[in-house]
């Protein structure tokens, strides 16, 4: 087993596991109604974003050494129509983007990340999939976090270092490092 290989799944899972936790704390603080606002007609509420990263999860992680990341069955267009009203819907449908997502990489061996890929019919290696992956939903997960602090303002829990916390914040780190 190559030890670089396997590390690189490891950390990139974890990855993965922490935006998607860092998403849904950010949707644990906001209603059904919040889900849906958008500031105009072009931007896109967190509703469609959940929408929008299942579909790309549905159709990148099915099948995905051996079919292109693109499907057929893939309408990237209605994913940013927002008519998914109930909340217990969306996070089904964002669960179970994550669920294949996790799934194909918890299946990926060292010798995969060297394989090629297809995405839009172009060559890709597992390698660059999965960090456009990575890409693609940290842009998202700013944009979900950023809509959310716009709608709860003061009420809003920060998810990171608060403004005016790094001292605190180090000092804590610091003395948890020392404890162990």
């Amino acid at each position: 087993m190559r030890q670089l290989e396997k590390e690189y799944l490891s950390i990139i899972i974890q990855q993965f596991e922490h935006f998607k936790d860092r998403a849904e704390l950010a949707f644990d603080q906001l209603t059904e109604k919040e889900l849906h606002w958008k500031p105009n007609e072009e931007s896109n509420s967190i509703a469609i974003i959940i929408k929008h990263i299942s579909g790309n999860m549905h159709s990148r992680w099915v099948d995905f050494l051996t079919t292109d990341g693109e499907k057929s069955y893939r309408d990237r267009d209605s994913e940013f129509v927002d008519d998914i009203e109930s909340k217990e819907l969306l996070m089904e449908i964002w669960t179970n983007g994550w669920k294949l997502l996790f799934n194909s990489l918890g299946n990926l061996n060292e010798e995969d990340l060297y394989k090629t890929i297809t995405l839009r019919q172009q060559p890709l290696s597992v390698l660059q999939a999965i960090q456009t992956e990575v890409t693609h939903i940290s842009y998202h997960l700013g944009q979900i976090l950023y809509i959310g602090k716009q709608i709860r303002d003061n009420d809003w829990i920060i998810l990171s270092i608060p403004k005016n916390g790094s001292k605190k914040f180090n000092e804590m780190a610091s003395t948890k490092r020392n404890c162990e």
